[in-house]
C-alpha cells in the first residue's frame, strides 16, 4: 500500500487558515464525552464535503482509530482510487488542553514537524451516538465535514437527521458527496 498525504475524516492540516462566512463563525456544539476506547476501531466515510485530500479516493474511504498508551489515538485512513489501489495515509491524534474530549487535533506529517501549529489538524467530534454507531467531524471554519459510520451503509433518514443538525451548525451540507463503498478487497 502506499503512503500518501490523503485524509479521511481527519486530515486537515491547513484547514485552521479556511476563509470562513459571517454564517459560518462561532464555536461548534461538540459532544461533551467521548470513551476513545469505543471510539476505536473502524469507521466508514458515508458522505464528505469535497477537499483537496481526497481528490484520488473514489470509494471504500475508511478511517481506522487505534488509542495508545500515551493516550494519543492513532490514525489510519485509506481509500481506493479509481484505478483500483488503495490509498493509505497514517497520523495521530491528541486531545486539546481545556476542551472536551471530543475537541482533536490530527497531524499526518512527520513527528519531528509536530512543534509547528499548521501541522496540526481541528477534528471535533459534533454528533456521536450513544452505541458509537454513527458520529459526524467537522472543523470550526466549516470547511471539512465527514459522517461516519460502523457500516457502509446508513439508513436515510438517520443521514437527513445528520445533514440537517450540521447545517444548523453552518456547514454547507449541499456540498456533502456520498461515498461509494464496493465489497473488493
Amino acid at each position: 500500500m502506499k503512503q500518501h498525504g490523503i485524509t479521511i475524516a481527519i486530515l486537515i492540516a491547513a484547514a485552521t487558515g479556511g476563509a470562513a462566512t459571517s454564517q459560518r463563525t462561532g464555536a461548534l456544539r461538540v459532544v461533551p464525552a467521548v470513551d476513545y476506547q469505543r471510539y476505536a476501531g473502524t469507521w466508514y466515510e458515508i458522505a464528505r464535503i469535497p477537499n483537496r485530500f481526497q481528490k484520488v479516493c473514489a470509494s471504500d474511504v475508511t478511517a481506522t482509530y487505534t488509542v495508545r498508551q500515551d493516550g494519543r489515538i492513532d490514525v489510519t485512513n485509506r481509500c481506493r482510487e479509481s484505478t483500483g489501489g488503495i490509498r493509505e495515509a497514517s497520523g495521530v491524534a491528541r486531545r486539546v488542553d481545556g476542551q472536551p474530549p471530543s475537541v482533536l487535533q490530527v497531524r499526518f506529517a512527520p513527528a519531528s514537524l509536530s512543534f509547528l501549529p499548521m501541522v496540526w489538524g481541528d477534528y471535533h467530534i459534533i454528533a456521536l451516538e450513544p452505541d458509537y454507531d454513527h458520529a459526524v467531524v467537522g472543523a470550526p471554519n466549516r470547511a471539512y465535514l465527514w459522517i461516519l459510520a460502523r457500516r457502509p451503509e446508513m439508513d436515510p433518514g438517520l443521514y437527513r437527521r445528520l445533514t440537517d443538525a450540521a447545517g444548523e451548525q453552518g456547514f454547507d451540507v449541499a456540498a456533502l458527496t456520498k461515498t461509494a463503498h464496493t465489497k473488493r478487497e
